[in-house]
């Protein structure tokens, strides 16, 4: 296997103990479908894997923006944001990120009676678009949950949560049409911001322009950023980063990642350019916020 070693800033990543492993793979719940390594990269620059040994587990890596690549049995696909794939157990590949546009990703390394399952028709890039009632913010909250899970340790109660939950994020992309119908929500139900705020949720770590806002919600940016001022009060991009600082203060409530972590997260690069929009809105930088909550 040729990995990069030095890591991504903002990434997370946990690779769950053998003796683990083992014990779910004896439990009659998670021996069905459990979890060997989970993580996230975000802008993996030089993110490159080959393994021409094969190993046991399937790989699942949901592309959320930029570009990659994977390759297995002589087949090479593209991937592009809003695309996952699984690779295969027991086969060579080998997969990395675009050179000029890197790929941000959740993975997930998997094992089971029912993997087989969830990875059959998966072996090429699957799209899952964003929409009205694409729940994608939802899904990444349940990747959070299982990760978060994991992280506070290894009772048997902690990985059965978590196996419990990861079934669950499998059948939202399994059965995609089922997952977004059961919102309830109602056709014609979003008016132009509306939709417009849902799709600024949706890709919370993505660095949206004006114009992609506009064109999702099928106006011009000129008319759209005037409906949107009328009915908000504020600029489309003003209140898109109020929206990143309101997720921002969310993970500093509820979890222990790190600033620089959060920033990713969020769809910011720069720590610096984070701390002072953070402290312009919020009254305080991250760090104090934090404290503050805490204390």
């Amino acid at each position: 296997m040729i990995r990069k070693k030095d890591g991504f800033n903002g990434e997370r990543a946990l690779v769950l103990p053998q003796s683990i492993v083992q014990e779910m793979e004896e439990d009659p719940i998670s021996s069905i479908l459990h979890i060997t390594d989970i993580g996230y990269y975000p802008k993996a620059w030089h993110h490159f894997r080959e393994r021409k040994k094969p190993i046991s587990q399937f790989v699942f890596i949901h592309c959320i923006e930029g570009a990659g690549w994977f390759r297995t049995e002589e087949q090479e696909y593209r991937v592009t944001a809003n695309q996952y794939f699984i690779l295969p157990a027991g086969k060579e590949h080998a997969y990395g990120a675009d050179e000029k546009d890197p790929w941000t990703i959740y993975w997930i390394h998997f094992k089971g009676k029912l993997a087989p399952y969830f990875a059959k028709r998966c072996a090429r890039p699957i799209e899952v678009k964003p929409g009205a009632h694409s729940r994608i913010s939802d899904r990444i909250d349940m990747f959070e949950e299982i990760l978060r899970t994991l992280e506070m340790g290894y009772s048997h109660e902690n990985l059965l949560y978590a196996c419990s939950v990861f079934y669950h994020y499998f059948g939202t992309l399994r059965y995609l049409q089922q997952y977004r119908d059961a919102a309830h929500h109602e056709p014609g139900q979003y008016d132009v911001v509306t939709a417009a705020i849902y799709f600024m949720k949706e890709n919370i770590e993505k660095k949206l322009m004006l114009q992609e806002i506009a064109a999702h919600v099928g106006y011009s940016p000129s008319h759209f950023s005037v409906l949107f001022n009328q009915k908000t009060g504020y600029a489309p991009l003003t209140y898109f980063n109020q929206l990143k600082i309101q997720q921002a203060c969310r993970l500093l409530d509820f979890t222990d990642m790190k600033v620089n972590q959060i920033c990713y997260k969020i769809g910011i690069e720069d720590t610096y350019y984070f701390s002072r929009l953070f402290s312009r809105i919020m009254g305080m930088p991250p760090r104090e916020y934090r404290k503050m909550k805490k204390g």
